[in-house]
This record gives structure tokens, C-alpha cells and sequence, in this order.
């Protein structure tokens, strides 16, 4: 069905064919009938995986960034997969930046974003969360993020009323230090900033009556000596989890007119890129906490090859732009 609809949708605007997508999943999945057949058509079978103290049904996720609002919960329930994360999350609304802001690169297989982390805000998030329906199946994280104006020194304000809020809603809640879009915001992996922010959060949570596994999201582009740093420290603060990685800067190889838009760039090209910080993270990390695998997962193969590497779960986005929804059920049949 989607290779009859993608046709359609490529033609439009790429925000707005996937604001489209979700709010169709929205209505969907808001009926129980509907939600009852979507989950027939893409059905997936049962392969537990164990992780952050958490039961997956399956390693599959869909990866921030595609709910940002948390919309579509339940009609992204019934696509098949083993966890969804939401966001990311802002404290305050904000817009994000102006549109265009979303690019495909056909001919590369890839999606270049600036986005800037447009966020309806945590309130209204947290309450569709708190009425999401009782057929939701999967593990539901929250991405969180700063807000625009909260200067880099104040972060941590940001981050923790945060983990507040969602402690009692998220089964895990990720930390975001690492998109492009928003200014200054990568610096926040540096050793220095990053043992200032997580020790307050771990402070935070020190008694707290809901205390979910904390994950920390990581950029791409940080080099060998700056990642080990940033693991160093994720691992010195005792966080749960760390997902690897987010878009990249990069540009290398790119076919496409649209190279040269600005943002972070996801798809196929990130694919090489993703797996070598797996490989660093995996052997820095020596199965102290496990990983989730995110960056130009495109097929089943490449899914395959992030759990051979030593990833415990792993998520996709783009995939889902190219190949649709059918994704979800051939990746995890093949795992």
C-alpha cells in the first residue's frame, strides 16, 4: 500500500506529508476497530528482549523526533514495535525554526532537518500521555530537551523539571545533548558540562517516588577522544543507557542538490558513521549499560548488523520515510 501512496506524499512539502501521516495514525488509533486492524496488518511476533531493567516485546523502536507531540501513540502502537520515544520535549512551547526545515535528498536515501526542537511544550505532552488508551503495548520513552532562550549554563534547570514531569508517565526518559539544531547545544557533551548536568539530574531523582532509566543521546560527530570522554562520563554518573547516535553535520558523498541545506542529516549516509560510534561505545562501554543503535537503519540487514555489534535495541526514522510502515514487520521478522 505505501509504495502507492509514497508517490503522492513525496509531492508535498516533507513537513507537511508527515504531519498527514501522524495525524492519520492519530484517528486511527483513537478507535478501538481501526486500532484492532492496524494491529492485524502489522502484526509482529513476539521476540522479548531485556534492557534498562525493561521488557521489549522486540528490539525495534521508532526513534525521537517522528511524535513529537505525543499524538499517535496508540496508532504507533499497532505498527509493531518494541518501544516508541516521544519527543523531543521542551519545557515551555516553542516553534522551532522557520520553515523550510525538512529536506529529502532523494537520491541519497536521507533527510536533512532543522527543525530546532518545535515542541507544543511538556504540559500539553503530559497530558495526552496521562489519557493515552489501555491497549498501548509497547515501552513509551520521553526525549528531552532544552528550550531555545535557556541559556547553555541553565540546561540543567531545563532537563530536570523535565524528569519531573514524565518520571511517573515514560518507562524511560532520554536525555538530549546531541541534535544540531539548536544552538550551543553539542557543547553540553563536553566532560565538564556534561558531569555538571548529570549530576544534578542524578541528584534529582535521588528519592524520587518514580525514578525511570535515564538514557543519554549522543552525536555522531564528536571525535574518538571527545566520545570517550562523553561515555566516561555517562558512565562515571551511572546513567542506564546510551543512545547512539543522532543526525550529523556531514556532508560526505551526498549526490543530492539539497547537499547543502543546513541541519542534521539521517538516512542512508549515516549508516557508516552510526555503526563506527557503535563499535567505540560498545568497547568503551564493556556491558556495563546497554545501547540503543539509531542512524541509517534502512533494512533488515542493517538492523541485523547493529544487535551483531553489540547494540541491545535499535530504532529508526527514516526508513519508515523511504520504505513505510511495512518496515517495522520486516525487520523484526528477520531479527
Amino acid at each position: 500500500m505505501y509504495s502507492l501512496l509514497r508517490p503522492i506524499l513525496f509531492q508535498l512539502d516533507p513537513e507537511t506529508s508527515h504531519a498527514l501521516t501522524l495525524q492519520a495514525l492519530r484517528i486511527a488509533g483513537n478507535f478501538p476497530f481501526s486500532n484492532w486492524l492496524i494491529t492485524q496488518l502489522y502484526r509482529t511476533e513476539s521476540k522479548p528482549v531485556q534492557a534498562f531493567g525493561l521488557t521489549f516485546k522486540n528490539p525495534l523502536g521508532l526513534a525521537a523526533g517522528y511524535d513529537k507531540d505525543a499524538l499517535a501513540i496508540n496508532g504507533l502502537s499497532a505498527l509493531g514495535f518494541g518501544h516508541l520515544e516521544i519527543g523531543t520535549v521542551t519545557p515551555q512551547p516553542q516553534a522551532g525554526n522557520p520553515r523550510p526545515r525538512v529536506f529529502r535528498l532523494l537520491e541519497d536515501e536521507a533527510v536533512v532537518n532543522r527543525m530546532g526542537f518545535p515542541s507544543q511544550g511538556m504540559s500539553k505532552v503530559e497530558g495526552r500521555m496521562s489519557k493515552v488508551g489501555g491497549w498501548r503495548s509497547v515501552v513509551v520513552g520521553v526525549n528531552l530537551g532544552k528550550n531555545k532562550d535557556t541559556p547553555l549554563e541553565e540546561a540543567t534547570r531545563d532537563y530536570v523539571e523535565l524528569m519531573k514531569v514524565f518520571s511517573p508517565l515514560a518507562d524511560y526518559l532520554t536525555i538530549n545533548i546531541s541534535s544540531p539544531n539548536t544552538i550551543g547545544l553539542r557543547r553540553l557533551q563536553g566532560r565538564e558540562m556534561l558531569e555538571v548536568l548529570l549530576g544534578e539530574i542524578v541528584n534529582a531523582r535521588v528519592g524520587a517516588e518514580h525514578a525511570p532509566p535515564l538514557l543519554v543521546k549522543i552525536s555522531p560527530d564528536l571525535s574518538k577522544e571527545e566520545l570517550d570522554d562523553t561515555v566516561g562520563v555517562i558512565l562515571d554518573k551511572r546513567m542506564d543507557g546510551i543512545i547512539a547516535t543522532n543526525t550529523t553535520l556531514t556532508r560526505e558523498g551526498l549526490r543530492s542538490t539539497l547537499k547543502g541545506e543546513s541541519g542534521g542529516l539521517s538516512g542512508s549516509p549515516l549508516k557508516g558513521r552510526s555503526e563506527a560510534v557503535l563499535r567505540q561505545v560498545v568497547k568503551r562501554v564493556d556491558g556495563k549499560i546497554p545501547i540503543v543503535s539509531v542512524g541509517g537503519i534502512m533494512s533488515p540487514e542493517d538492523a541485523k548488523r547493529r544487535l551483531a555489534l553489540g547494540a541491545s535495541l535499535v530504532q529508526v526514522y527514516s526508513g519508515l520515510v523511504y520504505q513505510g510502515p511495512g518496515l517495522v514487520r520486516k525487520i523484526v521478522e528477520e531479527i
